[in-house]
This record gives C-alpha cells, structure tokens and sequence, in this order.
C-alpha cells in the first residue's frame, strides 16, 4: 500500500493553525492568529489578539471608534502574545504565520526575538504608516516576508 498524497502542507498546517488560533479571539472587528515555528517545522508558539492576563473581556472596551476608550489602548496582538507566550528559551532563525501582516509595534518585537521569517495571509492595512514602516524595519533587519498563497484547500473540523 501507498501513501497517501493529499496530505497538507507545512504552509497550510502552519497557516491553519494560525487561522484556528484567530477564532480565540473575542475582537468583534478583527479576529487575527499566530504560530511561530522553528526551522525543523515544531510549532513553538501560538498566539491570537485580546486582551492580557486577569484583564477581563467584558470590563473594557471592544470599540475602535472612540478617542477615549477603545480596544487599541488594551488589546495584545496576535504575534506579540505568541512571543510572550514562549516558554521554551530562544525563538532565533523561527518563522511566524500570522493572518494578518504586522504592525510597526509587533514588528519590533519579531526583530528582537530573532525570528528570521513571516508567512502573512492579509496585508489589508498595507498603505497605511504602521504597515510601511513595519515593512521597512523588517527588511532592514533581514527578516523574509512571504505573503501566503492559498491553495483553495477546504479543511472541515467537526468539533
């Protein structure tokens, strides 16, 4: 007997993981997944947007609209809550996929943590100051920046 051939790929598992780590979050808005990955393909670390420890969903703010009190003023990004959710010692030469492309905050966290690659689904927000200079410090600090090509793929979880 064979193998089977339709198995996923890295990317895709990868990539699924990140998009199933999206569907922790509580952010009606924005729903956004990370998984960092060593080089020999072991995932290291997962992480989705939303608020820190012992910080409540229901005590702040969801919105984005409102100068005073909005959600950018609590939430924790995707990538940096993968970052800090490592336990396991250094994340130098790892790669993260993220569903959504950095922003300039989470980009100086991947550049100080050592990871040498980010796989992005979305680049939505590409035109806006955070993203360009997200994009301009990642390629001067030699991090890859792979934007993700589907493959059309159809995987149904039954939970």
């Amino acid at each position: 007997m064979c193998k089977r051939n339709d198995y996923i790929s890295w990317d895709e598992y990868f990539m699924g993981v990140a998009k199933l780590a999206a569907q922790r979050s509580k952010d009606p808005n924005t729903q956004v997944g990370a998984c960092i990955v060593s080089d020999d393909n072991k995932i290291l670390s997962i992480g989705y947007n939303g608020l820190p420890l012992h910080c409540h969903d229901d005590d702040f703010s969801w919105s984005r609209d409102t100068h005073n009190d909005n959600k950018y003023f609590y939430a924790v990004h995707s990538e940096l809550n993968a970052i800090l959710n490592y336990r396991g010692g250094s994340l130098e030469n790892s790669k993260i996929y993220v569903t959504l492309f950095p922003c300039n905050e989470c980009a100086k966290a991947i550049i100080q943590s050592g990871i040498k690659s980010v796989i992005y689904w979305e680049d939505k927000y590409a035109n806006t100051p955070e993203v360009m200079a997200s994009k301009r410090m990642l390629q001067t600090a030699g991090v890859e920046l792979i934007q993700y090509e589907p493959t059309s793929r159809v995987l149904t979880i039954h939970l």
